[in-house]
């Protein structure tokens, strides 16, 4: 009965995974811009333990990347999902997710190992990217998002 104990408790004290509901505040668009290049991130609201993405860069009036993002929620915590541009998908499992924050990492991929957001308040997060770079340190890239209004098509 002891070992029972032991093993309900250990249960009990362990914390649940996520869901996919504690990044509702990520649902919606997303804008960055840096000089003539605009990257639009959307994000559909969590339902089902999915949330479904994607992003778009244009530069010079021209598209130079598209990504499809996924969220899922699993038993062991939450499953982001890229496919960039058109390249194989490739799934990052979450290490740290709270209110206002997420991290997903694969160590197996070549780059980007290790996707952080972190939420500005309402209107504005920031995305951080990074990988091991040609001499093995870790580096990469930063990419400050605010919120825009998500407009429809013509009827």
């Amino acid at each position: 009965m002891n070992i029972l104990m032991v093993v309900l408790w250990r249960l009990a004290a362990a914390p649940a995974p996520a869901p996919v509901e504690t990044l509702a505040w990520l649902a919606g668009c997303w804008e960055s811009r840096s000089g003539e290049r605009v990257t639009l991130e959307m994000w559909s609201p969590p339902e089902g333990d999915l949330m479904v993405g994607a992003s778009r860069t244009v530069a010079g009036g021209r598209a130079r990347a598209f990504e499809h993002l996924r969220i899922r929620g699993t038993p062991d915590g939450l499953v982001y999902t890229a496919i960039p541009s058109g390249q194989n998908e490739t799934a990052f499992a979450s290490t740290s997710v709270g209110e206002d924050r997420f991290v997903v990492e694969n160590p197996e991929h070549d780059f980007p190992t290790r996707i952080t957001y972190r939420r500005a308040g309402d209107d504005a997060y920031t995305a951080l990217v990074e990988g091991p770079g040609d001499d093995g340190s870790m580096g990469g890239f930063r990419i400050d998002f605010t919120r825009v209004r998500c407009e429809a098509g013509p009827p």
